[in-house]
């Protein structure tokens, strides 16, 4: 698990409610915590940062919820899904970052949820409501249809995109 320099985590899991919604598994959750006590990802494999996941190659249906760093970590794990071709990313909404940009371009559908969702803390509590949304983004058939079942089961609002 990886730890800011003051001690705590900077790792954040992903509500259970999610996947519950988008209603399919993914092959490799790309950016899993080490520990996995709280992680909610329905995947049959899962790379750590013991396993690099911007750094190794990907097979598959994945998941993609990756570390929120700098713009340029943004752009690096964006470019690699992007390229993947097949899964689904979850981001923060901002709408006017060029990185934001960049996978709402470069992606067949994407969801904005229907609130701001609070994320889970590596001791498995509930974190605080952040003060942005979050927007999932699809490529691919399978990912499309998730969005799809997400929407239908209340997550949100999905958008497709021109070329599909």
């Amino acid at each position: 698990m990886s730890h800011e320099a003051q001690g705590k985590s900077n790792e954040w899991y992903t509500a259970k409610f999610i996947f519950d919604a988008l209603d399919v598994k993914f092959d490799l959750d790309v950016a899993s915590p080490e520990d996995r006590s709280f992680c909610n990802v329905p995947a049959t494999r899962f790379f750590t940062n013991k396993n690099d996941g911007l750094n190794t190659g990907w097979i598959g249906f994945v998941w993609m919820n990756p570390p929120f760093g700098d713009r340029k970590t943004k752009t690096a794990w964006i470019n690699k899904f992007i390229h993947h071709g097949n899964g689904i990313a979850l981001f923060p909404d901002r709408t006017s970052a060029s990185w934001w940009q960049l996978i709402a371009d470069n992606s067949d559908a994407h969801l904005f949820t229907k609130s701001r969702i609070s994320f889970i803390k590596p001791s498995g509590e509930l974190g605080n409501q952040p003060a942005n949304g979050t927007t999932l983004f699809a490529i691919g058939s399978k990912a499309i249809q998730a969005l799809k079942n997400a929407e239908k089961n209340g997550l949100g609002k999905m958008y497709c995109s021109l070329k599909v």
